[in-house]
């Protein structure tokens, strides 16, 4: 979906909080600035001649979206840090307009790489601001497309937790089907029947929606798809409603009808304990799919927030892997418990 950064600050935080895409982007535009504490910093008056814009647009947008600066590296120096940083403007080629306009000052606004790149995503008036966002967009989506191998959809298997809630998940998918096919006096349907209402309970969507919004094949298998955390989830609910049925035939002395599991479900669902989880589940899965997937689940917009750096690296970083490798890296492990036996 196309993304428009000067109105989303979501979609702005994600990009900030993307490490691996940050510096594709510094490589990108090769800005020019200032050593300053181990990193580079620029001027306002610098960003002004950049974007071609006024002091006083700088200022503005500084007023309007203080805390989001300011979060995103944009700071106020003064005393001792900003005598060592005249002190380093003295060393280096810059322009003497820049430097004779903070020799008297008695504190300084500078802003890092992630500061600038945010006053670019935010500015309207800049057509270089414009163009630099379209850029940093493809950059996003290259660097996550390379990262990944050319595509999002199976990022999730990327997680070091995937393959156990994986293998684990299916123990228990076992378990709720054989219930189901042991207690409930219906035919095959029961089986998506009951699987979607799992999901809509955890998610609010069919596995057809999500096919959709995810746009899976049909025959993709929509477990593959989820992350470790929902696979728990999903999990939870197969074990602990598959035991249910169980329990109510063995009381009942036969098979149970529609009605009566639907009933059953209703109480099981509604139980407190499943809140926070689901909460949890939903938030990540809203957040990542976005982030990610660029996959929006409409019936989960209220738990989307901006991915953190740790969620970055945890699906594109160097201990994430591709499932092959970890079922091999599973194989290898068996293997050797095997000959231990």
């Amino acid at each position: 979906m196309s993304k428009d950064l000067t109105n989303s600050a979501l979609d702005r935080q994600n990009i900030l909080n993307n490490t691996y895409a940050l510096r594709e982007i510094e490589k990108a535009t090769n800005i020019t600035g200032i050593p300053f504490e181990g990193k580079t910093v620029v001027l306002k008056d610098q960003l002004a001649d950049f974007f071609e814009v006024t002091p006083r647009t700088i200022d503005n947008y500084i007023e309007n979206y203080s805390d989001e600066l300011r979060s995103n590296g944009y700071e106020v120096i003064k005393g001792n840090r900003l005598k060592s940083l005249k002190s380093a403007l003295e060393n280096r080629d810059v322009h003497e307009i820049y430097f004779a306009s903070i020799q008297k000052t008695s504190q300084l606004g500078i802003f890092d790489f992630r500061a600038f790149l945010n006053l670019a995503m935010l500015m309207v008036e800049s057509e270089r601001a414009r163009l630099l966002r379209q850029a940093i967009l493809d950059i996003v989506i290259d660097t996550i497309n390379q990262r990944t191998g050319g595509g999002t959809k199976y990022i999730n298997q990327r997680d070091e937790d995937f393959l156990h809630s994986w293998f684990e998940g299916d123990n228990y998918r076992k378990q709720f089907t054989d219930a189901l096919r042991d207690c409930v006096d219906m035919g095959n349907f029961k089986y998506p029947l009951y699987t979607d209402k799992m999901y809509v309970s955890i998610f609010r969507e069919k596995a057809k929606e999500y096919h959709k919004i995810l746009r899976l094949h049909e025959t993709d298998n929509v477990r593959d798809t989820l992350y470790a955390e929902v696979l728990d989830l999903v999990a939870s609910f197969e074990c602990g409603f598959g035991a249910i049925l169980q329990n109510e035939c063995n009381r009942a002395g036969r098979k149970l009808s529609s009605s009566e599991v639907d009933a059953l479900f209703r109480d099981f669902e509604q139980q407190p304990h499943w809140k926070p989880l689901i909460e949890k589940a939903r938030h990540k899965m809203a957040s990542r799919d976005l982030a990610f997937r660029d996959a929006l689940h409409h019936q989960l917009q209220a738990y989307i927030t901006p991915l953190r750096a740790e969620e970055f690296e945890r699906f594109l970083g160097e201990k994430s892997k591709e499932l092959a490798e970890r079922l091999e890296d599973a194989k290898d492990v068996m293997k050797r418990l095997k000959e231990r036996e």
